[in-house]
C-alpha cells in the first residue's frame, strides 16, 4: 500500500470558480469514485490505518476508484478536502471516518450536494433531522473488547488492568464497561483504573498514564485511543500485558501482546459502495459485530494460557449464536446506582446502548 502523504486542500483554490452543478455529472460510464478522509496517519498502527486497510481492498475491486487524505483535522479543514474531492476527483460516496466530522462539518456540506452520499463512521444518524444523503456506520467492538477483558481477567496477577481512552463519549464508554465486565467474569475482584486524556491522539499523555497506571501495579492495558501505538510500546518496555485496539499492534510488542479488538470495515464499505453502485437508497444507519464480520479478535499471543483461550472462544461462539449479552443486569455503575436492572438484557442494537454515560462498578475513574 502507498503511503506518501496525500493533501486535496492546496489544490481547492484553482476549484473556486467552478460549480456544484457542472461537476455533478452523470457517471454512469465511469467508475464510482469513493473519498476516504483519516483524521491521522494510514500507517497509525490504530483507527486510521484500520480504515486505510479497507479503502486498500476497495482499490481492488472492478468499477470502484478511491481517493484519499490523511492527518485531516476536525475542523473545516474537512470540510475543504471533501469539497475538493467532489469538485476536483468527481467523488459521490464519501467516507470521512473521524467522529468530529459528522456534526457540523459533513451536515453542512450534505445539503449543498444532494447526489453526493456522505457515510460517517460512529456518528449517531437520525431520520428526520439529518439528510437523507448522509449515513452512519459503526461496529459492536464491545464484543472483542469484552473477550480481550476476559483474556486480561485470566492473565492479570495484580488484579489491577488498566484503560486508557480519550474522550468520554458513548462509544469509549461502552468499550470500558466491556472491557471491565470481561475481567470481572473471570476474577470478580478486577478492578479497571481508566485516564482520559481528553484528545484522540495525544502520545505525551498517553505515555504518561501508561507509566502512571503501571507505577499503580496495573498489568494488562488496554486502550480507545487513535494511535495505540504509544500504550502498546511503553506498557511493554514497563513489562506488561496489553490488549491492543483498532487494528493489530502485535507486530510492535510480540512478548506483551496478548490479543486486541479489530474493525473489519470492508464490510461496511462494501454495503455502502454496492449500494451507491445499484442506485438503491443511501444506507443511513449500519451497525454489526462478530456475526456481521464488522469487528475480529487479533490472533492470540503465545503467552495466552489454555484456559484462557478456552473461556475467550466459549463466550465468543455465544455470541456469534446470539445467546449472549454483555450488558445484562443487574448492573450498576460505579457510584452504586443501578443502570440496568436484574432481568433486563440489553441487545446491540438496543439504542440505549448507544447513548450510554455511565462507567460500571469495577472501574476506577470518573467522566
Amino acid at each position: 500500500m502507498n503511503l506518501r502523504p496525500l493533501n486535496r486542500r492546496d489544490t481547492l483554490k484553482s476549484l473556486a470558480a467552478l460549480g456544484a452543478a457542472g461537476t455533478l455529472r452523470a457517471r454512469a460510464e465511469k467508475p464510482l469514485t469513493v473519498g476516504v478522509i483519516y483524521v491521522g496517519a494510514r500507517d497509525d498502527y490504530g483507527y486510521s490505518q484500520a480504515h486505510a486497510q479497507a479503502a486498500a481492498e476497495l482499490k481492488k475491486m472492478p468499477g470502484i476508484a478511491v481517493v484519499e487524505e490523511e492527518n485531516v483535522p476536525e475542523t473545516t479543514a474537512v470540510q475543504k478536502t471533501m469539497t475538493g474531492m467532489i469538485l476536483q476527483d468527481g467523488a459521490a460516496l464519501l467516507i470521512p471516518s473521524s467522529f468530529g466530522y459528522f456534526d457540523p462539518h459533513i451536515l453542512a456540506l450534505a445539503p449543498k450536494y444532494p447526489k453526493v452520499r456522505f457515510a460517517h463512521c460512529g456518528g449517531l444518524w437520525t431520520q428526520g433531522i439529518h439528510p437523507a444523503n448522509v449515513g452512519s456506520f459503526f461496529g459492536y467492538i464491545d464484543e472483542c473488547q469484552y473477550l480481550s477483558g476476559v483474556i486480561a481477567g485470566h492473565m492479570s496477577r495484580s488484579a489491577k488492568i488498566g484503560f486508557i481512552a480519550a474522550k468520554p463519549i458513548p462509544q469509549v464508554l461502552r468499550n470500558i464497561n466491556a472491557f471491565t465486565l470481561g475481567a470481572r467474569s473471570v476474577k470478580p475482584e478486577i478492578r479497571c483504573s481508566v485516564i482520559f486524556t481528553g484528545e484522540w491522539s495525544m502520545p505525551i499523555k498517553e505515555a504518561e498514564a501508561t507509566n502512571s497506571l503501571a507505577d499503580q501495579g496495573v498489568d494488562v492495558f488496554t486502550m480507545h485511543v487513535d494511535s495505540p501505538k504509544v500504550v502498546v510500546e511503553t506498557a511493554a518496555k514497563r513489562g506488561k500485558m496489553v490488549c491492543g485496539y483498532h487494528a493489530s499492534q502485535a507486530r510492535l510488542a510480540p512478548q506483551a501482546y496478548l490479543s486486541g479488538a479489530e474493525w473489519n470495515w470492508l464490510t461496511a464499505y462494501q454495503t455502502m459502495v454496492d449500494a451507491a453502485q445499484s442506485g438503491k437508497p443511501h444506507p443511513n444507519f449500519l451497525r454489526g459485530g462478530l456475526k456481521e464480520g464488522y469487528v475480529r479478535m487479533s490472533a492470540y499471543g503465545a503467552m495466552v494460557g489454555e484456559a484462557a483461550r478456552k473461556n475467550a472462544e466459549a463466550t465468543k461462539a455465544r455470541m456469534l449464536a446470539g445467546s449472549f449479552a454483555i450488558f445484562k443486569g443487574p448492573i450498576e455503575d460505579n457510584r452504586g446506582r443501578v443502570v440496568i436492572a436484574a432481568g433486563k438484557a440489553l441487545q446491540q442494537t438496543d439504542m440505549e446502548l448507544e447513548r450510554m454515560n455511565y462507567l460500571v462498578e469495577g472501574v476506577l475513574g470518573s467522566i
